[in-house]
């Protein structure tokens, strides 16, 4: 196509083979899939980093896919008479999630350096008085609202640097597991909120053709039940409990008391700015949609803008926050879409979608029940947003069409979104949970977050049912 003088040839690494595939490639592949969750599951016995461990088998499908002849063309741009050429891998990553985290973690690493994060982790701390459940249940509230008006990364990103700083204060580092694999958890529950918390909710939501009000007035009220269940059983789970003797509340009272929310503030003028600059970051996230210009560059570009924006405080010194950034998850993520996108092309996930689309052959209570629990239980091991792509195409596509209140499509938006809880590659938000646990020096491995997360996940999955079959 020619667009401002530009000639830009495309083949799209997003679309399948148009040659038709073998079944034993799609066998072969499908077991390279499991292969690849079988080594995160196992990543600490191997003594291997994600980003590794997904690299290798990035390497091994980009590599089987050429020589299977399964991939696309790659992309060529011709600007004049210059030619750029994109390997496959190239668009196969999706560089605004990428973005976003880069941004999110800049941001909020610059942002801490003025106070802000610690002033609102004290303030939170002195609201709750010391009592760790109240705590618990203020960060829970406020990780929902976040995922539901920004995203589920930034959202982790941001309340688990204020949770980190709020407990240390406390000196209830021992309950800092517990709270940040609840908010982990939250991420994906306060992402069912609105239309555009999540990406497989815009793209299901679009196809059924649901609005911007009546999904969210469908999706508040197990939102809210599902947020306090989880608090309630995170209660359980972690011990966390209320100061039930006198001395223990003032001992607690005395302890808040002394805290300073002003002590880490090293400039007023610093602190003013990213504050206003965080609630203009909450404003412009919740709003890139509609917001002329930048809704056609995306949140990641929002995300870094303010990232560079805040990074000029520190013109000087950017090398140290460039050398604190996560680069094992922004690799693994990389390789995990390259991935992922092979498998596209190897009608691995292809297989997956129509497997799923044929449980609606068992009738509407019984199929839509099915189609939700195992949608959930693919998109735990795979990326869940070509499996909504998939799913919402199988349904757009059903004689005669859904109507966009039908419990069909309301199973793949809780199914694709509430599966991210049973293992932490689910979601992009349950992985930087993980990160920031690890980041805390407390060793917590796959196997453990799938052990911790398991009764909450089938707890959340079995409110779904009984909300999509009985109150939609």
């Amino acid at each position: 196509m020619t667009a401002n003088g530009y000639t830009i040839l495309l083949a799209s690494a997003d679309s399948v083979s148009a040659e038709p595939v073998s079944t034993g490639i799609t066998v072969l592949f499908g077991t390279l899939l499991a292969l690849m969750v079988g080594c995160l599951a196992f990543e600490e016995k191997l003594h291997a980093k994600k980003s590794l461990i997904t690299g290798v088998f990035a390497v091994v499908c980009l590599l089987l896919g050429e020589i299977t002849g399964i991939l696309p063309a790659e992309s060529i741009a011709q600007l004049g008479a210059h030619t750029i050429r994109l390997p496959v891998y190239i668009p196969a990553i999706d560089w605004e999630v990428i973005a976003i985290i880069m941004g999110a973690s800049l941001f909020v690493d610059v942002t801490s350096k003025s106070g802000i994060f610690s002033w609102i982790a004290i303030k939170l701390t002195k609201a709750s008085g010391g009592d760790p459940l109240k705590l618990l249940i203020y960060y829970g509230v406020l990780t929902v609202v976040f995922s539901a008006v920004l995203n589920n990364v930034t959202a982790m990103i941001i309340v688990g640097s204020l949770t980190t700083v709020s407990l240390k204060k406390l000196g209830r580092s021992d309950k800092l597991l517990g709270f940040l694999l609840t908010e982990g958890l939250l991420t994906n529950v306060g992402g069912l909120l609105t239309l555009i918390s999540s990406v497989p909710n815009i793209i299901v939501g679009n196809k059924a053709g649901i609005s911007f009000i009546s999904f969210f007035l469908r999706a508040a009220p197990f939102v809210v039940v599902a947020t306090f269940a989880t608090l309630w059983l995170a209660k359980k789970r972690f011990a966390v409990h209320r100061l039930e003797t006198a001395g223990a509340r003032e001992e607690a009272a005395a302890r808040v008391a002394a805290f300073d929310e002003n002590e880490g503030i090293p400039s007023r003028r610093f602190f003013l700015t990213s504050a206003f600059a965080f609630l203009l970051l909450i404003v412009a996230l919740s709003t890139t949609s509609i917001l002329p210009y930048v809704k056609d560059l995306g949140m990641g570009f929002v995300a870094m803008s303010f990232a560079v924006f805040m990074l000029i405080a520190f013109k000087h010194e950017v090398n140290k926050f460039y050398a604190a950034l996560d680069w094992d998850l922004l690799g693994f993520f990389a390789s995990l879409f390259v991935v992922i996108n092979v498998m596209e092309h190897a009608m691995v996930l292809g297989v997956v979608g129509n497997a799923l689309g044929a449980l609606l052959g068992l009738g509407e209570t019984l199929g839509t029940g099915c189609l939700l629990v195992t949608s959930a239980l693919a998109s735990s091991v795979t990326d869940n947003i070509p499996l909504a792509a998939v799913l919402a195409q199988i349904l757009g596509s059903h004689e005669p069409a859904y109507p966009p209140d039908s419990p069909i499509w309301w199973a793949v938006v809780f199914g694709a979104n509430l599966g991210g809880n049973l293992t932490p590659i689910g979601s992009a938000s349950t992985l930087v949970a993980m990160t920031v646990i690890h980041r805390s020096d407390i060793k917590f491995s796959f196997i453990g977050f799938v052990k911790a997360a398991f009764p909450f996940a089938v707890m959340h999955l079995a409110l779904a049912v009984v909300y999509v079959l009985i109150v939609l």
